[in-house]
C-alpha cells in the first residue's frame, strides 16, 4: 500500500534547531523523527512511501536512500515552491500505485492504529477517512463533528466556538481518484480549508476514524522534547527506538559520569558527555553535546557540539548547534541560544515569557 509523508515544512517555531536541519529530521529519541513514522508505516503494512519534500530536501534522501534498509520502497518528490497541504499531496500523485493512499503529517507523533483506519475507510467506501482525536481545547485545531455512523458533518478550521472536541489529527486515507480529481495540480491548496469543505459540499462521504490514542503535534520545542522523552520511556511505542525503553537512552560513544543523574526520558546523543554532579532530566542532547560538572538541564534541547558550562542551569531552553554557554549562568522559560553563540562565565540570568 502507498503512503505520502508530508515533510516540506520549515519548522520556524523550532528555530534555531531547524536552521540547518529540517524539522522532521531532528533526532527524537536517538533517530530522526521521520524514522519513527516510517517504522510505524511499515508495521501497518505500508510498503511504498513517497516523501513530499521542500525545505532542505536533500537531507532526507541522503539519510533514507531507497528505503531498503527500512523495509520500504521510498521515493522523493520536491516542491520548488510551497503548495500547502493539498498541493503537496497532489504533487506526488503520479508516483502512486494503489486505489487508496495513506497521508501522514511530518509534524505529528501518534500511536493510532493506521491499519484499522484503512479498514474503516474501505468498509465505509468513503472518499476520505480522517483520523480524529479528542482534545481539551479544540479551538486551535480543525474541529470535525460526526454523526452516529462516523460520517463527517462539517469541517471547521480553528473554530473559536467549537461544537465538538473531536479534531483533525493529521492522518488521512484518500481514494486515489478523489485525490487526483478534487485537488488541482500545481496549485496552492489547503486540504483543511479548501478540499474537505468542497468535498462535503459536493455530497462526498468523508468518514471520521475516532481513536483516543497518544497524539502530539511536535511543532514547538516544548512539544518536541516531550515527544522525544515519551518515545524513550515507551509511552508511545516505536519500532525505530534504538534501545529498550527506559528513563534514559544513551547512543554510541555517549559518556555519562556515574556521579551524574540522567533520567526522565533523556536521550544522550552519540559522543555526548555529561560530567559528574550534573543533572539532566527530560531533555534531548544531540550528538557531541557537552554538559559540564554540576550543570542542571531540564526540559531542554542542547544542539550538536554545544557546551553547557559548569554549574549552569537550563530550564525549558533551546541551545543551537555549536553554542557555548559559560559556567554559572541561568537560562529559563523558553530562552533560545542560536548556533555558535558565545555566552561568558556567570554573565547571564535570562528568562523569557515567550511560548516555548
Amino acid at each position: 500500500m502507498d503512503a505520502i509523508l508530508l515533510v516540506g515544512g520549515q519548522g520556524t517555531r523550532l528555530r534555531p534547531l531547524t536552521a540547518s536541519t529540517p524539522k522532521p529530521m531532528l533526532p527524537a529519541a536517538g533517530v530522526p523523527f521521520t524514522a519513527h513514522q516510517l517504522a510505524r508505516a511499515r508495521a501497518a503494512g505500508i510498503d511504498h512511501v513517497v516523501l513530499a519534500t521542500s525545505y532542505k530536501a536533500e537531507v532526507f534522501e541522503g539519510y533514507f536512500g531507497d528505503g531498503g534498509a527500512f523495509g520500504l520502497e521510498i521515493e522523493y518528490v520536491h516542491e520548488t515552491s510551497p503548495l500547502g497541504t493539498g498541493g503537496g499531496i497532489r504533487n506526488v500523485a503520479s508516483r502512486l500505485r494503489g486505489d487508496d493512499v495513506v497521508v501522514l503529517n511530518g509534524d505529528v507523533l501518534d500511536a493510532h492504529d493506521i491499519a484499522a483506519q484503512v479498514a474503516q475507510h474501505r468498509a465505509s467506501k468513503a472518499a476520505v477517512t480522517l483520523y480524529l482525536t479528542r482534545v481539551e481545547d479544540p479551538r486551535a485545531f480543525g474541529c470535525v463533528p460526526v454523526d452516529d455512523d462516523g460520517r463527517v458533518l462539517e469541517f471547521r478550521e480553528k473554530d473559536p466556538n467549537p461544537v465538538t472536541d473531536l479534531v483533525n489529527a493529521g492522518c488521512y486515507v484518500f481514494r486515489r481518484d478523489v485525490l487526483e480529481g478534487a485537488i488541482p495540480a500545481d496549485t496552492v491548496v489547503s486540504v483543511e480549508r479548501d478540499t474537505f469543505p468542497a468535498l462535503l459540499a459536493g455530497g462526498e462521504r468523508l468518514q471520521g476514524y475516532v481513536e483516543e490514542a497518544y497524539w502530539l503535534d511536535l511543532g514547538t520545542p516544548t512539544a518536541f522534547v516531550r515527544g522525544s522523552c515519551d518515545l524513550v520511556m515507551g509511552v508511545v511505542p516505536s519500532p525505530a527506538l534504538p534501545g529498550p525503553p527506559g528513563q534514559r537512552l544513551l547512543l554510541a560513544g555517549a559518556d555519562v559520569s556515574p556521579e551524574a543523574t540522567v533520567d526522565g526520558g533523556t536521550a544522550v546523543g552519540a559522543g555526548a558527555y555529561v560530567g559528574p554532579g550534573a543533572r539532566v532530566h527530560g531533555s534531548v542532547l544531540f550528538d557531541g553535546a557537552v554538559v559540564r560538572p554540576n550543570a542542571v538541564v531540564s526540559g531542554s534541547v542542547v544542539g550538536r557540539d554545544a557546551v553547557v558550562g559548569t554549574g549552569t542551569v537550563l530550564d525549558a531552553v533551546v541551545v543551537g548547534d555549536g553554542a557555548r554557554i559559560g559556567s554559572g549562568n541561568e537560562l529559563l522559560r523558553g530562552a533560545r541560544v542560536f548556533p555558535d553563540a558565545r555566552i561568558g562565565n556567570g554573565v547571564v540570568r535570562f528568562s523569557s515569557d515567550r511560548t516555548s
